[in-house]
C-alpha cells in the first residue's frame, strides 16, 4: 500500500525534536535519530581540511600520465580515462579454493580482481568539476568494466574514496573497482530485501521509494532519469542515495539518456557537497547493482550510496561506542540535512578543465 506523504510529514514533524528510530528497508535495520545532540560542545579532534591538488600535472603522482607507479610500471600518456590492475590488490584471481569447515570455524578462499580507474589525466580535477562529456566517459567505463568483470565474478563493486578523511591516498581523480566470486554482506542484505519486497508487492523496492520521495522534502537533485535524496533512514550526517528512475538492475542496463543525465546530476550533487561547508567534501561513494550470473534480477534497481563523514566543517561523525555495539545513531534529521544541501548555491555549469594538458611520453 503506498505511503501517505501528508501522514509521513506530520509524524516526522512530531518526532523531529525527540529521539526516535527509523527503519532502513534496504538493509533491514534501524537507525537511531537524536537531533538534540547537535548542540553538545566538542573538545575533541577537529578534522583538517583536505589538501587540494594545485597542479594539472604532478611529476610525483603515481596516477598521472607517463609517471612511474610503485611497482615500477609506467603509465601510458592517457588523454581521457585509464584503468589498471591495482598494484596492491586486496583480491586476486589466482587465490586457492581451499576451505575450512570445522564447527564454528569456517573459511574459504575468495577469488577476485581489483582495478584502479583514473577519471581524468588532469591531476587537479574532481569528478564533480569535470565537463559532462568527460563524466559520461567515466560512466561508460564503469558499465564496461562491470560487464567485463561480471562475466567471471558475481559481485562488482564500483566505488570512489574522496579526501584524506576517507583514506584516499592520492588526490588525483580516481576510483576503484573490486570484483569477487561471493556476495559481500551489504550485497546480500540488499538482494534479500529487494527480493522480499518484490515478492510481497510485485514492485521493485527502490522504484517504489522513488515514487514516494519524488517532489518531497528530502530530494536534492531530480531529473527525468535520476533522483538524489537524503534517505529517510540515512545513517551518515549528509548521506545521499542516487537512484535511476527507470528500470535498470545494473549500470550496463542504463540507457544513453540516463548516462548523459548522470553527468549533470553528479556535478550538481558534488557541488552542493563542496559548497555546504565551503571546503572539499570528503566521501565514500559506490554503486550497488544486481549480482552477475543470477537468472532473476528484476527486484534490483541500480543505485549509488554517498557516505560523507562530516557533521560540521571541522567535525566528522565517528561511528563508535553505541554505533559499534548497538545500532547506528545520527545527530540531525534527514530533513534537516536535506534543507542544508538544498540551500547551497551552485554554479549552472561545471568548471571546464584546461584547454590542453601536456604530459610526457611514456618510456
Amino acid at each position: 500500500m503506498p505511503a501517505d506523504p501528508e501522514a509521513i510529514g506530520v509524524a516526522v514533524a512530531r518526532l523531529a525534536s525527540e529521539p526516535h528510530r527509523r527503519y532502513d528497508p534496504l538493509n533491514d535495520q534501524w537507525v537511531l535519530v537524536s537531533a538534540g545532540r547537535t548542540r553538545r560542545p566538542w573538545l575533541g579532534v577537529e578534522e583538517p581540511r583536505s589538501r587540494s591538488a594545485a597542479l594539472e600535472f604532478d611529476p610525483e603522482c603515481y596516477l598521472c600520465p607517463g609517471n612511474t607507479r610503485a611497482n615500477g610500471e609506467v603509465n601510458p600518456p592517457y588523454a581521457e580515462t585509464f584503468v589498471f590492475t591495482n598494484d596492491f590488490a586486496a583480491l586476486r584471481p589466482d587465490t586457492s579454493a581451499d576451505q575450512v569447515e570445522e564447527g564454528l570455524f569456517r573459511a574459504h578462499g575468495q577469488r577476485g580482481s581489483c582495478r584502479v580507474v583514473c577519471f581524468s589525466p588532469q591531476h587537479d580535477l574532481t569528478l564533480g568539476r569535470m565537463e559532462p562529456g568527460a563524466v559520461r566517459r567515466v560512466v561508460d567505463l564503469w558499465a564496461e568494466q562491470s560487464e567485463e568483470l561480471g562475466r567471471e565474478y558475481r559481485w562488482v563493486q564500483v566505488f570512489e574514496n574522496r579526501g584524506e578523511a576517507m583514506g584516499a591516498s592520492n588526490p588525483h581523480p580516481h576510483g576503484q573497482i573490486w570484483a569477487g566470486t561471493e556476495l559481500p554482506g551489504a550485497g546480500e542484505r540488499e538482494d534479500r530485501s529487494q527480493r522480499d519486497h518484490l515478492t510481497a508487492t510485485a514492485r521493485p523496492l527502490l522504484l517504489d521509494y522513488v515514487e514516494q520521495e519524488t517532489g518531497g522534502p528530502r530530494v536534492i537533485v531530480e531529473t527525468d532519469e535520476w533522483l538524489s535524496v537524503v534517505p529517510f533512514w540515512a545513517a551518515w550526517p549528509f548521506e545521499t542515495l542516487l537512484i535511476a528512475k527507470r528500470p535498470a538492475p545494473r549500470l550496463t542496463n542504463l540507457s544513453d539518456a540516463a548516462r548523459d543525465d548522470l553527468a549533470g546530476v553528479l556535478h550538481e550533487l558534488l557541488e552542493r557537497y563542496d559548497g555546504l561547508f565551503k571546503r572539499p567534501f570528503p566521501y565514500s561513494m559506490g554503486w550497488h547493482q544486481a549480482p552477475f550470473g543470477d537468472e532473476s534480477s528484476g527486484h534490483w534497481q541500480v543505485h549509488a550510496h554517498f557516505y560523507p563523514p562530516l557533521l560540521r566543517a571541522n567535525l566528522r561523525k565517528f561511528m563508535v561506542g553505541y554505533e559499534l555495539l548497538a545500532e547506528t545513531q545520527r545527530d540531525l534529521t534527514a530533513e534537516d540535512a536535506a534543507r542544508r544541501l538544498q540551500a547551497v548555491f551552485i554554479e549552472s555549469t561545471a568548471a571546464a578543465p584546461s584547454a590542453q594538458l601536456e604530459v610526457p611520453a611514456a618510456g
